[in-house]
């Protein structure tokens, strides 16, 4: 009885080993497709639009229930709430959802990008270090003003490259500490140092980096910045860029801007992003945007909204029944 459990015991792991192991140990010269581990990589490949949500809520219950709902991605934003690795580590753990790692292979369906709370312009390379030894799958970096800002935010998110790849450049300085990241992608330590790399200046990279684009200098240069090696995409912050330009909100210049770099960066391939109401999905995919965060976790959802709506305009007529 004790072999016979034995002998189940090995063929299942060889089973898995069969199903898993060999994407990931593949000899020299295999032409062997590794399974995506980075939806919203998966989605640009395929040429399909991707939604998210900005979530401020770091908290681990507010991380499960991004992974459940059904979006494409979440931006966990430290940028305008408390920078803790903790809290962020937590919510991480939160979206590991095993649901979906049993019918679909992945990790998380929904991908988490980490709005970090240093500006390109100031080049804290740790900050990113940080974030991304938590396992996230994205970064987005505000107020990158230029493509040396660019530049500097690509190396900060990039090991250093083995001598004489093509993508040698720009030469990464993230410094080695993977393993709890690796831990969070299901890898081992070496298939994460040779996946987690930006896409798509590396093809099989599972890392994104945005950028973004909220003043007046990073308009004048959001071309260089995005034929920027490393870059993996352009978020339009349309609120600082008012602020930067010295108007409202709202105000028609803010559209031209936004159109300038639309028309700015449209040959260099580069996906584009930005945030907006569900009355404006419509115009920025006709625009050319191939990403929108289009609500929060701040609040009530549409639904609730609505149903609140409803109720407090209910009123009971005599009959006992709905007067509407």
């Amino acid at each position: 009885m004790y072999f016979r459990i034995r002998l189940l015991s090995v063929v299942a792991g060889l089973s898995l080993w069969m199903t898993f192991g060999l994407l990931s140990h593949a000899e020299p010269g295999e032409n062997v497709k590794e399974p995506r581990i980075n939806h919203f990589i998966e989605m640009m490949e395929a040429g399909k639009h991707a939604f998210g949500v900005f979530s401020h809520n770091v908290s681990v219950r507010t991380g499960a229930g991004m992974a459940s709902s059904g979006l494409d991605f979440v931006i966990v934003d430290l940028e305008h709430s408390p920078y803790d690795p903790t809290r962020l580590e937590g919510y991480l753990l939160g979206m590991i959802d095993k649901a979906g790692i049993t019918k679909k292979g992945l990790v998380q369906p929904t991908t988490p990008i980490i709005r970090v709370p240093a500006a390109g312009r100031e080049h804290l390379q740790f900050v990113i270090k940080q974030v991304l030894d938590l396992g996230p799958m994205g970064i987005l970096v505000p107020h990158v003003e230029t493509a040396e800002d660019a530049r500097a935010m690509v190396q900060a998110s990039r090991f250093p490259q083995l001598k004489g790849v093509p993508d040698f450049a720009p030469e990464g300085k993230r410094g080695v500490g993977y393993g709890w990241a690796a831990r969070y992608w299901g890898l081992s330590g070496g298939d994460y140092a040779r996946r987690a790399d930006l896409w798509p200046l590396d093809p099989q990279g599972e890392l994104v980096l945005w950028v973004m684009i909220e003043s007046v200098p990073a308009v004048e240069n959001c071309r260089a910045i995005a034929e920027t090696p490393g870059i993996g995409g352009l978020f339009v912050g349309p609120s600082d860029l008012a602020f930067s330009m010295g108007v409202p909100l709202g105000d028609p210049s803010v559209e031209v801007a936004i159109e300038t770099v639309l028309t700015e960066t449209k040959d260099t391939g580069v996906r584009l992003g930005t945030l907006c109401g569900a009355k404006e999905v419509e115009h920025r995919l006709e625009q050319g945007f191939h990403f929108l965060a289009v609500g929060g976790d701040g609040g009530p959802s549409g639904s609730v909204q609505e149903a609140v709506k409803l109720g407090r305009s209910f009123k009971k007529s005599s009959s006992g029944k709905s007067n509407k």
